[in-house]
């Protein structure tokens, strides 16, 4: 078994205990906070001292906690983890209050402090808390006892915790990206199905890249453990599911024509995507229980790149229905289509709904440029956040606050160049940050928190 399986084996595996070390008191609930809803902010300054051990192995552990706390953190664009050679306390136990006035001096105004203790029986408890440095209180603190190739994911919880604690909305670090990882030259590129951890960390390919792929999407079902994707694997475009855990998948119906886009529905029981027959592309959705398929919509536009509401009461897609790439809005049985997109300039593409519902990503054509943009689902309030040559296919973190996209620079005339990575980008547009992958990559998709 692999580290990457111990530690996405979704607790099958593993024994992760947590309980609540201090309850936060009534009175902490008015003290520390970071308001995310106004925009830009400035980052909170944080200490992260490494994590507390006596053995050798449990220093290390320790170490190797907090750097990715810290990391994770930083990266949100919220929080300025300190510089741990500023440190004036050392912290040796979790259990103890800091020395506040420390961490004062170092315009601190929070503290994580945590251990790292390894059992007799193998396993790894993992302990932190959180302190406001500057009203000299305990926020929270949980307990984990766990594999210790389980560290990371732990890593990512406690900061999820920080992060909610501080924020008082989800955090997202506890997540997977399935992405389209692409080797070779444009006219023969192989494109396989690779996963991550959010950070980059634990990566690895899902398919061999004999078949061409595309489009992946993960299931919003907490425990479902798979994704559906566009692949050439016969020849035609066709709709696959594919199992995690497995590596099994099968073709999604046995429709006459091409399959595409295919997305789930919020409940993980449906798959929305496109089918073009006779020259007509529609939108269908198949029941995965009874695989019994529905057409949505019936024009002769390509109408395509469908996304439910978090409700699944309403869907957006895209369709030249009204002469050029625009997006629409629809109730879930195709009723109602209003058009909510380029009234002004610009073609529109790749909608996706955000999990809070309150605004859809999308692609944005206009003047030569592509951008990655929001708008409310009515169709106002749009902002661009990022432009480029070629940017694309936005998809949203759990929490509903930072899109990944893929961003490709423009080749020379022998078609050379023209690199395709990984981008995030949170909502005030400012805090935009590569997605490191060991090649090559587009089409990201984010999952839920991991159970």
């Amino acid at each position: 078994m692999t580290q990457h399986d111990i530690a996405h084996g979704l607790l099958r595996s593993i024994a992760l205990a947590a309980m609540l070390l201090i309850a936060g008191s009534s009175a902490v609930r008015a003290d520390l906070h970071l308001d995310i809803t106004k925009g830009k902010i400035e980052p909170l300054p944080i200490a992260i001292p490494d994590f507390a051990g006596n053995a050798a192995n449990e220093i290390q552990l320790g170490h190797d906690l907090t750097q990715v706390i810290s990391a994770d953190l930083e990266r949100s664009g919220l929080f300025q983890p300190l510089d741990q050679r500023a440190f004036i306390e050392k912290i040796t136990t979790s259990q103890a209050q800091p020395r506040f006035a420390d961490w004062r001096l170092i315009n601190a105004q929070a503290l994580v402090t945590g251990a790292a203790t390894m059992q007799p029986d193998g396993r790894a408890r993992i302990e932190f808390r959180l302190w406001d440095v500057l009203q000299e209180q305990h926020l929270t603190g949980f307990g984990y006892t766990t594999t210790p190739q389980n560290w990371r994911r732990i890593a990512h919880i406690i900061a999820d915790q920080i992060y909610k604690r501080i924020t008082g909305e989800d955090g997202y670090f506890d997540t997977r990206v399935v992405y389209i990882s692409e080797t070779g030259p444009a006219d023969k590129r192989v494109k396989r199905l690779a996963i991550m951890d959010q950070d980059g960390a634990n990566h690895r390919f899902l398919t061999d890249g004999r078949s061409l792929v595309l489009t992946p999407r993960f299931s919003p079902s907490p425990n479902a453990q798979e994704i559906t994707y566009l692949s050439y694997t016969r020849g035609v475009p066709r709709v696959y599911l594919f199992n995690i855990d497995t590596g099994q998948q099968e073709v999604l119906g046995d429709f006459p024509g091409m399959t595409f886009a295919p997305r789930f529905s919020p409940d993980g029981n449906k798959v929305i995507m496109s089918l073009a027959i006779n020259g007509k592309t529609d939108i269908w959705t198949m029941d995965l229980r009874t695989r019994k398929a529905t057409r949505i919509t019936d024009s002769p536009a390509i109408d395509t790149s469908p996304s439910y509401s978090p409700d699944g009461k309403q869907i957006v897609f895209n369709s030249d229905r009204g002469g050029t790439q625009q997006l629409y809005v629809m109730n879930a049985d195709g009723g109602d289509i209003k058009r909510i997109s380029g009234f002004n300039s610009g073609r529109y593409g790749t909608p996706v709904w955000s999990p809070r519902g309150d605004l859809i990503a999308f692609t944005k054509i206009e003047g030569g440029q592509f951008f990655i943009g929001v708008m409310r689902p009515d169709g106002s309030g749009e902002r661009l956040l990022t432009q480029a040559f070629l940017v694309e296919a936005p998809t949203w973190a759990p929490n509903g606050r930072v899109l990944m996209y893929f961003r490709q620079t423009p080749s020379d005339s022998r078609g050379r160049g023209g690199a395709t990575r990984l981008y995030s980008i949170d909502l005030t547009g400012y805090n935009e940050r590569e997605v490191i992958t060991p090649q090559d990559a587009s089409d990201p998709a984010w999952s839920p928190l991991i159970p």
